[in-house]
């Protein structure tokens, strides 16, 4: 219907997918790392990603398929509570990178 991803509403009012993303740690115990990576889509006009936010590590393995793994079996209200605590701790700051640079390459 509105030609993007299914969104969660944010605090803000603003729509938001979530990714699931890995990367690597730098620790020895648990070398892979995964995060929920949020694109902040706009409000009006054109359905264009406006900006993002992202978790810390919310979930390490010894693999990135484990770690992938255990953050994707987090329930859905938890993922909506970590959208709305980064929301909340965000308010007034720009993001530092573009959204399009911290997604994969998947060409």
């Amino acid at each position: 219907m509105h030609g993007r991803p299914a969104a969660f509403e944010g605090a803000d009012g603003f729509s938001y997918s979530v990714e699931i993303l890995t990367d690597t740690t730098g620790t020895t115990p648990a070398p892979w790392g995964a995060y929920l990576f949020f694109v902040k889509w706009s409000r009006v006009g054109a359905q264009a990603p406006e900006g993002h936010l992202e978790s810390e590590f919310l979930a390490t393995a010894d693999t990135e398929e484990e770690a992938r793994r255990r953050l994707g079996a987090v329930p859905l209200q938890d993922v909506k509570r970590v959208l709305d605590e980064l929301i909340a701790a965000h308010r007034d700051v720009a993001p530092t990178r573009r959204w399009s640079d911290a997604m994969p390459d998947d060409a």
